[in-house]
C-alpha cells in the first residue's frame, strides 16, 4: 500500500483529517493534521494529545507497511495555516487572513492601492455569488498607550472582491495576542 494511503487511512480512522504529508530527502515524515470542519460545529483545536495518538498510531502502521522513514514528525496546521480550498475559506470567514493574488490588480485599483500591489491582509467574508472578500483599513494601529482624539478622521475601509482562481495562496493571519484581550475588527464604513 502506497505512504499516502496508509497515513490517510490512519489518520482518519482516529477521527482526523489529513491536511498534508511530506517526506524529506533527509528521511523526516512530517504529517499535518486537523480536526474535520463542519460549520455547526464549535471550533475545536488539535492539541499535543491529539498529535501523540495520531504518531502511535502511524508507528504502528508505517512499521507493518515497511515504510522507510527516519522521524516522524506530526502537528497541526499552525497559527498561520494554509488556506487550501473554498471551504477553509467558509470555515475562516470573518477572520484576518493574508492573500497573495496571481496578479497585481494594475488599473482595475483605479489608484485606490498600487497597481502592482499583490498581497493583502484584511478581514474574510462571502461575496456575491461564489465570490469572497476582504476589508482592511491603511490606519496605522495606536501604539499601546496611546489616546486617539475621537475628532480624528479615521482612514477608509477598503475592499477588495476575488474568486479563488485568482489566488496564488490565502493563510490565516498569524495574530498573537498576549494579554488575552480580542482582536477588533476594522471599522465598517
Amino acid at each position: 500500500m502506497a505512504l499516502q494511503q496508509v497515513v490517510q487511512q490512519t489518520v482518519e480512522g482516529l477521527g482526523f483529517e489529513l491536511v498534508e504529508i511530506e517526506h524529506s530527502a533527509g528521511g523526516v515524515l512530517r504529517v499535518t493534521i486537523d480536526v474535520p470542519w463542519e460549520p455547526a460545529q464549535t471550533e475545536r483545536f488539535i492539541t499535543v494529545d491529539d498529535c501523540e495518538a495520531v504518531t502511535r498510531q502511524l508507528q504502528f502502521a508505517l512499521e507493518v507497511e515497511g515504510a522507510d522513514y527516519r522521524r516522524l514528525e506530526v502537528s497541526s496546521p499552525g497559527i498561520d495555516r494554509l488556506l487550501r480550498n473554498e471551504t477553509d475559506l467558509d470555515r475562516f470567514c470573518g477572520e484576518q487572513v493574508d492573500i497573495t493574488l496571481k496578479a497585481p490588480l494594475g488599473a482595475a485599483a483605479q489608484g485606490q492601492v498600487a497597481a502592482n500591489r499583490k498581497k493583502f491582509r484584511g478581514l474574510l467574508a462571502r461575496g456575491d455569488a461564489g465570490s469572497w472578500q476582504i476589508s482592511w483599513s491603511d490606519a496605522p494601529a495606536p501604539k499601546p498607550g496611546q489616546r486617539i482624539s475621537k475628532k480624528r478622521e479615521s482612514a477608509p475601509v477598503q475592499v477588495l472582491g476575488f474568486v479563488w482562481d485568482e489566488l496564488r495562496e490565502a493563510r490565516l493571519a498569524p495574530i498573537v495576542n498576549f494579554k488575552g484581550r480580542g482582536v477588533k475588527a476594522p471599522p465598517q464604513g
